[in-house]
């Protein structure tokens, strides 16, 4: 399909997160501009007509939790902006919002000026950026305001890495203190990192190499604890706080009994948390290694805690399906682990299948159509201060439009992906649904698993984020 000024989606079901009924969508000069019966044609020489017969419209899935290029334990991510938002597309997410990080002794400033320069030029789908604080004293605290004034207005805290990322509960309660005052939202990794610390070491000092060690040595009370210190923590700044990345029975139950109380936490989870299990760490009899694939903080838990999340899912105690995505091939990058657990870069590629296990999902009646399109798009719009222009189908809104079609299943794989890295944590496995057409903006950028936009590096623009209105 060529570029044009009007395009009419014809035949669909339209799935918000709240309604389900048959529509035509209507875009032009890259917005929704109505949506009609299916009888209804606009007039125009330009429109072009997208059969959606027998498929769902949905919103383009926003994954609100990806780090393109970030550097780990002496490496980098393997996916680039390019990479990253163009594997983000063929699996029908049309924005991202990233992290930018300040390093230590730098400013936050300095930090989000080099994720712009990251981005800027070569993503080829809308993106955001969260900003990770490493340290919170008077300079950070004003840099807040404005980066929250420029549209970046989420801030990352950690309780885990000593020495890296991790701030102390001091440096958590002035950020959030701040964040109140400003309509910005603390978002946290929680673990508590010196016991952690401990764990890992006293496993290498008995010989424990090998990558289950990973997940033996973060044990799920370490994330617990952490979610109810940062509960406590923004209870007492009267703050919204949002954890990232939940992966345990236990800190679910600590996010479950806020939100009985009427506290704005909110939390999401990962599909490799709903997929996946810690047995994956063990590798194979003859290559224990192999487990390295499956190394991510927090570790993946015992198979029980899947039945858990899914149903925080469904009862809205869990509010997201984010990814983590943070790709790291086998060789040369996970390789630097082999012989320690703890240097193996922690991380998993992601972004492109997030809508295709999560449909998975929707089959197995494990959360409805609408729960789904929440949880993917709109949802983290919402949270994140993006709703109206992405997550909806809606009159005005970006015409940032997935057609899902629920009988095209995918093989997953290294070789049926774009993400850039050497494997797949779901190799082989078989998803029952895949989009057949996804729209950035209005343009037609992946249709049947080719990319068919003009262009790729480049034409995704920096969304400017609003404040916190929950």
């Amino acid at each position: 399909m060529s570029r044009s000024t009007m395009v009419q989606i014809h035949g669909g079901t339209v799935v918000t997160a709240s309604d389900t009924f048959v529509a035509d969508v209507i875009i032009d000069n890259g917005k929704i501009v109505a949506l009609t019966a299916p009888s209804v044609s606009p007039a125009g020489p330009s429109l072009e007509v997208i059969d959606a017969t027998g498929k769902y419209v949905i919103p383009g899935g926003i994954d609100c939790h990806t780090h393109m290029e970030m550097p780990f334990g002496g490496t980098f991510a393997s996916d680039t902006f390019e990479s990253g938002t163009i594997a983000a597309a063929h699996g029908g997410t049309t924005t991202i919002v990233d992290f930018a990080i300040q390093a230590k002794g730098s400013t936050l400033r300095a930090g989000l000026d080099a994720w712009h320069a990251k981005a800027e030029g070569n993503a080829a789908i809308d993106y955001s950026f969260h900003m990770i604080m490493t340290e919170a004293n008077a300079g950070t605290l004003e840099e807040m305001g404005q980066l929250v004034r420029e549209g970046v207005t989420s801030f990352k805290m950690f309780m885990a890495y000593p020495g890296v990322f991790m701030v102390d509960d001091e440096q958590i309660f002035r950020a959030m203190l701040r964040a109140g005052e400003l309509g910005a939202l603390i978002t946290m990794h929680a673990e508590i990192g010196l016991p952690l610390d401990i764990l890992i070491k006293r496993a290498l000092g008995e010989g424990h190499t090998a990558p289950i060690y990973h997940a033996l040595s973060r044990p799920e009370i370490a994330e617990a604890t952490g979610t109810e210190r940062a509960i406590a923590l923004a209870e007492m700044a009267k703050v919204p706080v949002y954890m990232v990345h939940l992966s345990a029975q236990r800190a679910l139950e600590r996010v479950m009994e806020a939100r009985d109380r009427g506290l704005p936490a909110y939390a999401e989870t990962c599909p490799q948390y709903l997929f996946l299990d810690e047995d994956y760490l063990r590798g194979e009899p003859g290559n224990e290694f192999k487990g390295a694939g499956y190394v991510a903080t927090p570790a993946l838990r015992a198979k029980h805690h899947q039945e858990h999340l899914w149903r925080g899912l469904r009862n809205y105690d869990l509010s997201v399906v984010a990814t983590d995505h943070c790709p790291f091939c086998m060789k040369d990058q996970k390789e630097l682990g082999r012989n320690d657990f703890s240097k193996i870069p922690n991380g998993m590629p992601g972004v492109e299948t997030r809508l295709h296990l999560l449909w998975e999902g929707v089959t197995q009646k494990k959360i409805s159509m609408n729960r789904f399109v929440e949880i993917t798009s709109t949802a983290p719009a919402k949270i994140f201060g993006m709703y109206g222009k992405k997550g909806t189908l809606a009159v005005g809104a970006d015409a940032d439009v997935v057609v899902w079609d629920p009988n095209k299943p995918k093989k997953l794989g290294v070789d049926t992906l774009h993400m850039k890295v050497d494997y797949s944590p779901y190799e082989g496995r078989v998803v029952p649904g895949s989009p057949s057409h996804v729209l950035s903006r209005g343009e037609l950028v992946v249709e049947n698993d080719k990319w068919v936009g003009k262009q790729k590096k480049g034409r995704g623009q920096f969304v400017r984020r609003g404040t916190f209105n929950l």
